[in-house]
């Protein structure tokens, strides 16, 4: 006769991530017992981590910090392979201490942070694998964003009410200024513009852009003593999709982004977007 009880098994599955059959398994073994089940995933995942490897992550979720200052922030993004583990309680505290350690010790990249020491004794690696065997599910720490400056603010998108944010965004500006950064954030979410400014596109990028429209002219059957206007009409074009500062700005779609700043005030030092698997 089973010593435990479905509420057992559904309180190791919202502890751990785990699957039902191994939770059951695992409180069988434990006879019962929650916390000696606890470690018995923990265990029978450690295991397991090297076979996970070669596995896909698509889900997961994006996390920020923002100092109270607001002149400091952090964006991490965590993945894991299924929607049901990103949602959970464990997979989010994770998130959230990584988030934590990125915001105090400024890691100059995912290398150096997976080095360094998240607690005595226990790198960040270690501290993520851990989680990879307590979850069962392969955890990756992607990418991460963290930015010093006069002001910092974020914006966190949920793409669905039951998961965590999908997609986040952090800006700086020059100046405190919070409903604009807000507004820039959320445009930044929707639109996902690559660069900046045009001075941050490679001049390879926008030869290639032209090299492109020129041909694309040509083969549509364009007057060639129109291709000089076309070309650099379709490469305005391009900045306007790809450049923040170029695109009309998403509340005011007669304005761009660049002109709202400069109606405000304040000037946008740099962006980061992160999508969960994008």
């Amino acid at each position: 006769m089973a010593n435990y009880t479905a509420a057992d098994v559904k309180k190791l599955r919202e502890q751990t991530g785990a699957g039902m059959m191994d939770c059951k398994k695992a409180l069988e073994e434990a006879e019962g017992n929650l916390e000696k089940a606890i470690e018995i995933v923990r265990v029978k995942g450690l295991k397991g981590v090297a076979k996970r490897e070669s596995r896909t992550t698509e889900n997961g979720a994006v996390v920020s910090i923002i100092a109270d200052d607001k002149t400091s922030g952090v964006l991490v993004e965590l993945k894991c392979e299924t929607d049901f583990v990103a949602k959970g309680e464990k997979f989010i505290e994770v998130a959230d201490a990584l988030a934590a350690h990125i915001a105090a010790t400024s890691p100059a990249d995912v290398a150096a942070l997976m080095a360094s020491e998240i607690e005595a004794g226990k790198t960040v690696q270690a501290f993520v694998d851990e989680a990879n065997a307590v979850l069962g599910e392969k955890i990756v720490v992607d990418r991460f964003a963290k930015f010093d400056g006069a002001f910092v603010a974020n914006y966190m998108h949920r793409t669905a009410a039951d998961l965590p944010p999908q997609v986040g965004v952090l800006v700086e500006l020059d100046k405190e200024n919070a409903e604009v950064a807000k507004d820039v954030a959320q445009h930044i979410a929707a639109f996902a513009p690559k660069f900046l400014s045009r001075d941050e596109i490679p001049a390879e990028v926008v030869d290639n852009e032209r090299r492109i429209a020129e041909e694309t002219a040509r083969e549509e059957g364009k007057p060639e003593a129109a291709l000089p206007k076309i070309v650099e009409g379709r490469v305005t074009g391009f900045f306007k999709e790809q450049v923040l500062l170029d695109q009309p700005f998403a509340k005011d779609n007669k304005k761009t982004v660049q002109k709202v700043l400069e109606e405000a005030g304040v000037t946008l030092k740099r962006f980061a977007r992160i999508r969960v698997g994008a």
